[in-house]
């Protein structure tokens, strides 16, 4: 166990390796009760929430949700969420589980009339089932959604919110419910999984499963002083939607172009595992370092995300990773790290 956004939670239950295969090749369940729940409604919520969010809220139809960014003035990240248009007037956000109370106060700070944001998140346990046969634990429950939507649902009577999204680069789903329910639905997820090799995972497996499809991880890969576009998560920032926080600070970065940029390496030599702050090296010259790392279960070798200036961010290039005062060779990649043989 360890402390986590404020929360006593669990790094693996059997083995972190062990975990990250049930997910890639089967189904694996996490609580992730630790992440939190914002609703905003009212006449003008849809824009005040493209006033505040870096993605375009108009393109959602109810039902449907989208990656997008929180950013200060300069353009950095306060978080990244997930928002969903329930109805017309109403989205449900869902935020970080460390960044819960700074973007509830932001969002205060920014309010504006015909706009409710209400911070739900001690209502609300969480449970994402991940992995290639998910699906088949959830078939018994009714119609699914299809990917990047949401829709009610009953487990054993139970009202719950089923979003078809992940964190892990496999199909997947993450329910929403009432708290005190969390036991009972953890406990039948598991028992209904049986069959299917399901296994509960931890944060350990979170980790190494996230970072071989080179998903961030707010608080190393992203910060209030890295940009979405330095991240290259451009794609997930509308500049043509009109006014929002940061976007003037967006604009000029990449009209002037970003200086370093979040990429992928992977090591090609045997070496100790990666980890966060190892220094990045080409030609002898510091060039970076790793803001998240591992040792990847799926490719056998250590792999990482890191800021690099942007003339050595091209895959091919070759650079050198410092652990513990010896230097091993790694290359640029594209990402992801791990593709989907399907």
């Amino acid at each position: 166990m360890t402390e986590f956004g404020g929360w006593n939670m669990p790094v693996y239950y059997s083995s972190i390796v062990d975990e990250h295969h049930a997910v890639r090749n089967h189904v694996g369940i996490f609580d992730i009760s630790h992440m939190g729940q914002i609703e905003v409604s009212g006449p003008a919520a849809n824009g005040w929430l493209n006033r505040i969010l870096s993605n375009n809220v108009d393109r959602l139809a109810i039902g449907q949700g989208q990656y997008t960014f929180l950013l200060n003035d300069r353009g950095g990240v306060i978080d990244d969420l997930i928002v969903y248009r329930r109805h017309d007037n109403q989205f449900f956000l869902v935020v970080n589980a460390a960044k819960i109370e700074e973007d509830f106060v932001w969002m205060q700070k920014s309010l504006s009339g015909g706009v409710s944001v209400l911070n739900c998140s001690s209502l609300f346990a969480a449970i994402a089932i991940q992995g290639p046969r998910s699906a088949e634990l959830m078939a018994d429950l009714g119609e699914l959604p299809t990917r990047n939507h949401i829709r009610d649902l009953k487990i054993a009577e139970c009202s719950t919110m089923i979003a078809r999204t992940g964190y892990t680069g496999e199909d997947g789903f993450e329910l929403f419910f009432p708290g005190g329910l969390a036991p009972f639905i953890w406990n039948k997820l598991l028992d209904l999984g049986k069959p299917l090799g399901v296994r509960p995972c931890g944060l350990g497996s979170r980790d190494t499963l996230r970072i071989e499809v080179c998903y961030p991880l707010n608080g190393s890969d992203l910060s209030p002083d890295r940009t979405p576009l330095e991240a290259g998560l451009g794609s997930f920032v509308d500049l043509k939607k009109g006014e929002f926080i940061g976007r003037e600070a967006l604009c000029a970065q990449k009209k002037a172009g970003v200086r370093q940029r979040l990429s992928a390496l992977r090591a090609t030599e045997k070496s100790p595992p990666f980890r966060p702050h190892y220094p990045l090296f080409a030609g002898g010259e510091r060039i970076g370092e790793l803001t998240s790392g591992t040792q990847s279960p799926t490719l056998g070798v250590g792999i990482g995300l890191g800021y690099l200036d942007a003339e050595f961010a091209r895959p091919g290039q070759k650079l050198e990773i410092e652990i513990r005062g010896r230097k091993y060779a790694a290359d640029v990649e594209k990402k992801p790290l791990y593709k989907k043989s399907i």
